[in-house]
């Protein structure tokens, strides 16, 4: 288990992290997720011990490691660019951390072939560093910091030097190798796509701030701002002003729509106030799909962008109002129509800004 109690971390008049409280569960995968300069790269570093906290204790287990030395934590590291040796070969820079260590050589060679076997880096301890493959570097690095066998993991953005196909690749590796070994870890990206591949839990940070903490699925479905809502997925976003609120349901003047626009009130709202209707492209209605309601309206269809199985639509609607709309390919309408669009009150939320 990993804690933060009160954790802070400022540099100068820069508050890189700002009093935070998490429990990290034994065993779970969670992904800090932001983007560059939300503080979650000083937060996964505070815990490694290379960056002191400015305020609050960190705990590993029940053991308070604030003032700890790395070495004397028992963390595993994955860097983003690696930090592999290119003198040593992969047999080598895996054995490292067991070298430092002073374990005995037999011991070394076991839990070093191991490593490898589990990161499927068999008949490659003989290679060197710039033999490998990016996929393949992205392992060794991975069976380093794993061989230690440390209580936690630590991995800083350790796919961004990866390309599309292969990061695809490599998060469904990580994520079987998790279900397999199960320790604790602590992830960073800036990838909304990796967060919701591996985690079991997230928490989204803005300006040195835990904006939500919850699964993906309550993260997607129920984003507690406007900032959250379009972090994660695709959104369409209406800007306007509160006109109602009746217990969780809330409706939304957004300018040039033809009546308010109704949903579900997350917490935080009142009559009066700026708030945002999230509608997910998926859920934008049109045609006769189109409930029978005041805020119905027409909208031109300006663009069609082809996805395979799927197209997107971008429509302009009153305001003027850009939504976008994914539809099978089959059931798109082509560029130049109007059409009838809408959504159903229980696929819009309405978010405090």
């Amino acid at each position: 288990m990993i804690r933060f109690v009160g954790v802070g971390k400022h540099f100068g008049a820069v508050e890189a992290v700002r009093p935070t409280d998490l429990t990290v569960a034994q065993g779970e995968f969670f992904t800090l997720l932001g983007p560059s300069g939300s503080g979650k790269t000083t937060l996964l570093n505070v815990t490694a011990g290379y960056v002191a906290p400015s305020d609050g204790r960190v705990f590993i287990g029940d053991a308070d490691v604030t003032d700890l030395p790395p070495r004397r934590r028992n963390v595993g590291m994955v860097f983003q660019s690696y930090a592999l040796f290119p003198h040593l070969d992969v047999f080598e820079n895996v054995a490292y951390g067991l070298r430092v260590r002073r374990l005995p050589t037999p011991d070394i060679r076991r839990r070093v072939a191991e490593a490898l076997a589990t990161l499927q880096l068999n008949g490659l301890g003989d290679r060197r560093i710039a033999q490998l493959s990016g996929g393949q570097q992205q392992r060794v690095a991975l069976a380093r910091a794993l061989v230690i066998e440390p209580a936690v993991l630590l991995m800083d953005e350790p796919l961004g030097a990866l390309d599309r196909q292969l990061r695809k690749q490599v998060q469904l590796e990580l994520r079987h190798l998790h279900q397999r070994m199960g320790r604790t870890t602590l992830y960073v990206t800036h990838d909304q796509e990796e967060a919701l591949v591996l985690s079991d839990r997230i928490g989204v940070m803005r300006a040195g701030r835990l904006e939500q903490v919850g699964t993906a699925r309550e993260l997607y479905e129920r984003p507690a701002s406007a900032f959250v809502a379009g972090f994660l997925g695709e959104s369409n976003l209406l800007a306007g002003q509160v006109t109602h609120l009746d217990g969780d349901r809330a409706a939304l003047r957004v300018p040039g729509w033809p009546a308010p626009i109704r949903g579900v009130a997350a917490p935080g709202l009142r009559v009066g106030a700026k708030a945002t209707a999230l509608v997910r492209p998926e859920h934008v209605r049109l045609g006769a799909e189109v409930p029978d309601a005041p805020e119905a309206t027409e909208a031109r269809v300006e663009e069609v962008v082809y996805l395979g199985d799927l197209v997107a639509l971008r429509l302009l609607a009153p305001g003027p109002a850009t939504l976008w709309c994914r539809r099978f390919a089959r059931d798109g309408a082509p560029a130049g129509d109007t059409v009838k669009t809408g959504f159903g009150l229980e696929d819009v939320r309405i978010l405090p800004d």
